[in-house]
């Protein structure tokens, strides 16, 4: 395992697909993660808020991992949304997506009961040694309610299987001292910083616009990589409209994902209590996504 970049640097957190009659549509998974492989994604994120594990079962969850675990074979890296507010589930999830056949896990910090740091940072390392798969904890306090605390992060990054961090705190600052005093590897899960914390030593990304433009969010890395910093900041700035609609438009990302891979063929159905984007979102998210890919 690489242990500056343990997942790969360009990873689509996947949408699930549904059918009409809102079953789990593991064909259209296999179909819609073959696609984004062949097209640059370097792992997969499964059955996180963007793959609506809040109204997917145990059963399902596992299922899709095994699924796309198949269709992709072992090269893609596959990490396994398990995070809960309840440490017992989690556990059992972990262990589930171990045994479906995940390369990781992606573990939320428990949302809703506002555990303090010390109950936080006893979860983490409960899951962590729950399995032997290398963990990427999940930093999202505007949907949890609680940060995972910069000190938190230092003490939890010396657990050997705690590897990487999914970054949505909003503090830049702080995530650069973090990775400036450990070796986590930090991916972001917020496509505006996508380039910024890649640039202060970032491992890479964990992104839902990667549902629809993978090519493109990726070759921001590869020009970054290749030490032309003029042109990766030219290409992320292409991506920022459709960044802002599809992330910052007052509809989920899973809505807006989903609402332009129905236009392109795909399964666009999404599971109450979420709701399809409506015609107006879908004029302004068609017109964006070809302003991208023909720009």
């Amino acid at each position: 395992m690489d242990t500056e970049r343990p997942f790969g640097r360009a990873l689509c957190a996947m949408i699930t697909p549904f059918t009409a009659s809102g079953a789990l549509d593991l064909d259209g998974a296999r179909e819609h993660a073959v696609r984004l492989v062949s097209e640059g994604c370097e792992g997969l994120v499964l059955n996180g808020t963007t793959g609506e594990s809040p109204t997917t079962s145990d059963a399902e969850k596992a299922a899709l991992v095994g699924a796309v675990r198949d269709a992709v074979g072992p090269g893609p890296s596959i990490v396994a949304g398990v995070g809960t507010s309840d440490t017992r589930h989690t556990v059992e999830l972990a262990r589930q997506a171990e045994a479906a056949g995940a390369d990781g896990l992606l573990v939320v910090t428990p949302y809703y009961s506002r555990p303090p740091q010390a109950a936080v940072e006893a979860h983490f390392l409960r899951v962590a040694e729950a399995t032997a798969l290398p963990v990427m904890l999940y930093d999202i306090p505007g949907r949890t309610g609680t940060r995972i605390e910069p000190e938190t992060m230092l003490r939890l990054a010396a657990h050997p299987r705690i590897v990487a961090v999914k970054d949505c705190a909003y503090d830049l600052l702080g995530s650069a001292k973090v990775i400036a005093r450990t070796s986590l590897a930090y991916y972001s899960g917020c496509e505006e910083l996508n380039l910024p914390l890649y640039a202060v030593g970032g491992a890479g990304y964990v992104s839902t616009v990667a549902n629809v433009a993978p090519r493109q969010m990726r070759a921001v890395l590869d020009a970054f990589d290749a030490g032309d910093t003029a042109g990766a900041a030219r290409l992320n700035a292409l991506t920022l409209p459709l960044a802002e609609l599809m992330m910052a438009s007052g509809l989920p990302g899973t809505v807006t994902a989903k609402a332009l891979l129905q236009l392109r063929g795909g399964g666009g159905y999404v599971r109450e209590p979420l709701q399809p984007a409506d015609r107006e979102a879908v004029d302004g998210l068609r017109a964006a996504y070809e302003q991208l890919v023909q720009s």
